[in-house]
């Protein structure tokens, strides 16, 4: 491991040991610079893996066509009506183009797809070649957007100008124009549901509109799910709302604050990871909705499924109990679930390490995990090898590039990314949760698999 001892000794910063003494001053933030390794995303990856669930309108990539391999199925976000999202478009800048200029082309393309497919707007995403000759995105989305009368919005996202979490903040600023800059509609009174808006779920292997069921059942109406199953009339629909609920703090926190300055929408935090996150949000919903009757039906819904989930997480507990899972995923809400539903299998958390997370989130899971527990910030593979080794785990959760390390380690792995088909949310997720870890980490090929892996 003399490679990932040379890293560490590198980034001692963004590595802490809870309870060991170790330095704690995690570096959060910092931007993504070409050639360093990292897992830290781009800024056009960022506003893209916001701003693609939006259904009805066109995404296009103006930049190389290397850039707009991040397209399909980029979330695995599913839609109820509108495909057109699931296409993928590239002005294919091209080297006379960078001389040039590529602004034609762009004006060109834009044409050539609201001709075609008639979307009800079109995101332009600017790539860091656009950064670096200067093209005025924003003039030709003007001009487009006077001449096809439909909102043609320039998503200012060059990848080297900052990290992720700056592409989440362009994308939601490109949602505030969207929304517009008059003040909300006035709320109706009266018999009127309450109304909300579902900020930060993508609509992962229909996970929203799970949650949508259980709102739905408690009297409450979803304007808008931002982004997960979105459309363009339902983004402007969501100044519209009684309260904002977050899920994805670090993608959707910012535009929450900006709707509540702006028109008065209220936000608070949930997470519907895990059966006692997935229950306690309800119940902070609720407390800020709802009334008597909304009371008693949530009761009924939690009567209705947490016996049998306890009851099925109970089977699961004794072959479960004692393992030791590392973590590393994009934000800090989801690794701070699934450390409580970890907990509730009797499964040690002793890695957590997140792409994304904040110095809050960080200094929170030192309060939610045992001593000696690893917390990464930005980590790489080397790295997560060096620790997963150190801490003897034996599970590892994480995304699309965690898979080989984990298999090349002879570790059950859990793909807790937008890669998956299954849903991991509410009451069923949290079963679907158990149910996948058991059947990984029990599998007898592992026993095989690290004969192999120690030869």
């Amino acid at each position: 491991m003399e490679t990932a001892s040379v890293v560490i000794k590198e980034r001692e910063r963004s590595v802490h040991k809870n309870g060991m003494g170790q330095a704690s001053a995690i570096e959060c933030d910092t931007s993504s610079v070409s050639g360093v390794v990292s897992q830290r995303a781009c800024v056009y990856c960022g506003a893209r893996v916001v701003l693609n669930p939006v259904t009805d309108a066109a995404h296009i990539v103006h930049g190389p066509i290397g850039c707009a391999a991040y397209t399909w199925d980029i979330r695995g976000s599913l839609s109820s009506k509108e495909e057109l999202y699931r296409n993928s478009f590239s002005t294919d800048l091209r080297e006379e183009d960078i001389v040039f200029g590529g602004e034609m082309k762009l004006a060109a393309a834009i044409d050539g797809i609201v001709e075609k497919h008639s979307p009800k707007a079109v995101f332009v995403y600017s790539t860091c070649v656009v950064g670096v000759i200067g093209d005025d995105v924003e003039a030709v989305c003007r001009m487009a957007e006077k001449k096809h009368d439909i909102p043609v919005l320039p998503v200012n996202s060059p990848g080297f100008s900052g990290n992720k979490k700056d592409g989440y903040k362009a994308a939601c600023n490109t949602m505030l124009r969207l929304m517009g800059e008059t003040a909300a509609p006035a709320k109706a009174g009266g018999g009127d549901r309450p109304r909300l808006n579902f900020l930060g779920d993508f609509n992962l292997a229909a996970e929203a509109w799970i949650i949508k069921g259980y709102l739905e059942e408690l009297g409450i109406q979803v304007v808008t799910c931002i982004t997960g199953d979105a459309t363009v009339q339902g983004l402007r629909d969501a100044t519209r709302a009684d309260l904002n609920i977050v899920q994805c703090a670090g993608s959707m926190t910012y535009l929450a604050k900006r709707m509540e300055e702006r028109y008065g929408i209220p936000y608070t935090g949930v997470r519907f990871l895990g059966l006692s996150d997935t229950i306690a949000s309800l119940e902070k919903i609720v407390g800020l909705l709802g009334d008597a009757g909304m009371e008693e039906r949530l009761e009924r819904l939690v009567a209705r499924h947490k016996g049998p989930v306890e009851e099925a997480l109970g089977e699961y507990r004794p072959r479960l109990e004692g393992k030791r899972a590392a973590l590393y995923v994009g934000g800090g809400f989801k690794a701070t679930s699934l450390i409580a539903q970890f907990g509730e299998l009797g499964i040690e958390t002793v890695l957590v390490g997140t792409q994304t997370g904040s110095r809050e989130e960080y200094e929170h899971f030192k309060t939610i995990t045992g001593e000696g527990t690893v917390i990464l910030d930005d980590t790489n593979p080397s790295e997560l090898e060096h620790f997963i080794r150190e801490t003897g785990a034996e599970i590892l959760v994480g995304g699309v590039k965690e898979r080989p390390l984990a298999y090349k380690l002879g570790l059950a792995f859990v793909d807790h990314n937008h890669e998956r088909k299954h849903p991991l949310a509410g009451f069923e997720g949290a079963l679907n949760l158990a149910k996948e870890i058991d059947g990984t980490v029990n599998s007898p090929v592992w026993r095989h698999v690290k004969k192999e892996v120690a030869r």
